[in-house]
This record gives C-alpha cells, sequence and structure tokens, in this order.
C-alpha cells in the first residue's frame, strides 16, 4: 500500500479491499487474483477508482492443467486406475485428441492460452464470447452462446458476473451430447444440481471441476459424490509472487504513458 502524506489519495495491493477505503480515499487498487468477483461483491466500489488485476503466467498453468484433463482421457487414465484397483488386466485403446474440438466458454486471455496449447496438439478450437470481436489468439472459430458445436470437450473460463451466474444449466448440459466438461473459470457459473442430473443422464460424459460455487467444499459437499467427476480445490492456476509483480508493472508502466491499463477490470460489467 502506498498513501500521499497527510492521508491522501492510495494504491492498494492486495486480495480485499479495507473498509475504510470503500467511502473514498482509493485511487487505485491492483487486485492479486484474476477474478474480482468477491472484490466487487463486497460492497460498493469507491467511485473514480481503477481496478486492475493479476493474471501473469495464470493461463500457460491453467492450460497446461486442461491439456492435462484431456490427455488423460484419451489414454484412458481413469478407465486404468479403476482397472489397478480391480488387479484386473485389460487393454484399452487410445483416443487421438488431434482433430477433436474443444469449445471454451470464455475467449479472453485464460481462453486464449487454453485454445494455444490445445491448438498446438491438434485440437480444433472454437471459441464464445459475449461481445463480438475478432478471432482472438489461439482459436479457430468463434460461435454464439447458444449456437450448436459438436465438441468433444466443453471448457468453462468465464468471469463471475450477473449475466455468467448459473450460466451452465439444464439447458446448456442437455445440449453437450456427452461431452466431457471442464470448469477452470468460476464456480457459481454452473449449476451444480444440474450438473449431476446431465451426468446421470450421460448429457456430460466427465467433468472437471477446479472451482465450486462454495469454497472451500466441506466433507459432506455433494461435489464429492458427483459420479464421473474430479475436484481439484482452485489449483489450475494458483497465483505466484512474480506474476503479481509482473502484472503491477505493467500496469504502472501502462499509466505512466498516459493508457488505460490492459489488466483494467470495469467495475460495473465485473471484467
Amino acid at each position: 500500500r502506498a498513501a500521499a502524506p497527510g492521508g491522501g489519495p492510495c494504491v492498494y495491493v492486495g486480495a480485499t479491499l479495507p473498509e475504510a477505503l470503500r467511502g473514498g480515499g482509493l485511487l487505485w487498487f491492483h487486485s492479486v487474483n484474476a477474478g474480482t468477483d468477491a472484490l466487487l461483491d463486497a460492497g460498493p466500489w469507491p467511485p473514480g477508482a481503477l481496478l486492475t488485476r493479476t493474471v501473469g503466467r495464470m493461463g500457460e498453468r491453467i492450460a497446461q492443467y486442461v491439456l492435462a484433463w484431456v490427455l488423460a482421457e484419451c489414454q484412458s487414465v481413469p478407465e486404468f486406475a479403476a482397472q489397478h484397483e480391480r488387479a484386473e488386466w485389460r487393454r484399452i485403446p487410445s483416443e487421438l485428441a488431434a482433430g477433436q474440438t474443444t469449445l471454451i466458454h470464455g475467449a479472453g486471455r485464460i481462453g486464449s492460452a487454453v485454445a494455444g496449447l490445445l491448438r498446438a496438439c491438434g485440437i480444433r478450437t472454437v471459441g464464445v464470447a459475449r461481445t463480438p470481436r475478432e478471432l482472438p489468439p489461439g482459436f479457430d472459430a468463434m460461435a454464439g452462446p447458444d449456437e450448436p458445436v459438436d465438441a468433444r470437450w466443453v471448457v468453462a473460463a468465464l468471469p463471475l458476473t450477473g449475466t455468467t451466474r448459473g450460466y451452465f444449466g439444464a439447458d446448456r448440459f442437455a445440449a453437450m451430447g456427452g461431452a466431457s466438461f471442464i470448469n477452470v473459470g468460476r464456480g457459481a457459473t454452473v449449476d451444480l444440481v444440474a450438473l449431476e442430473a446431465a451426468l446421470h443422464a450421460g448429457t456430460v460424459g466427465r467433468a472437471a471441476l477446479d472451482v465450486l460455487p462454495d469454497e472451500p467444499a466441506a466433507p459432506d459437499d455433494p461435489c464429492w459424490r458427483l459420479p464421473r467427476t474430479v475436484v481439484t480445490s482452485h489449483s489450475a492456476g494458483i497465483t505466484a509472487d512474480e506474476d503479481v509483480v509482473t502484472d503491477f508493472t505493467a500496469c504502472l508502466r501502462d499509466l505512466a504513458a498516459g493508457r488505460l491499463p490492459a489488466l483494467a477490470v470495469d467495475p460495473a460489467r465485473g471484467y
């Protein structure tokens, strides 16, 4: 935190905003996290205060996480792990990832990083974004939120806003046609009751959930009993100290040049 002499406008770096600063005196808050929904939901944002966030190499880490699950499925790792527990010898053919399609909801920095790594493995990547835009890096094509896409994997990389809360519900899961679902965005974008029903119905083949609506999940949380699902405790893209330093410095450089930082967040939209 840095404040002007006499308690003037200050710059604050952290995960949460002190209540004393919500009433005024804040010039710029740099979040150490990529998601700012909890920060904005905690109370009214100080008028005129700049909000920036940290992404760093999180996109690379999350892309690696997604690729790991994709390849694990292609090599039947869950099935072989279950066979090992039963001491059962049974050969299972591998599935080629190349040539298949992944649909990625969220085409920002993280979604683009995921798309780029998957694309390097020969996987066709289709992105979904709320607002029309040029084709983002890493994507082969873009689709509308409700446009049917035949995908082997569906990745959620959405921020949490009023529009995206409960975005993945019964209708969206019913349209997945047995695809595997991987959530690396925000837990509350998913209706877990609808996901459970889709897993039982087979319209979702498997699920990997790095994020949940309520964290940390208690031992009796129903998420632990979802069929064909792995929960990974919000660990796909843990922020490193060097990420914070790098992105704060980049934002400071933008401001010094008279530019709005590329990592600026619109408090009204939440991203």
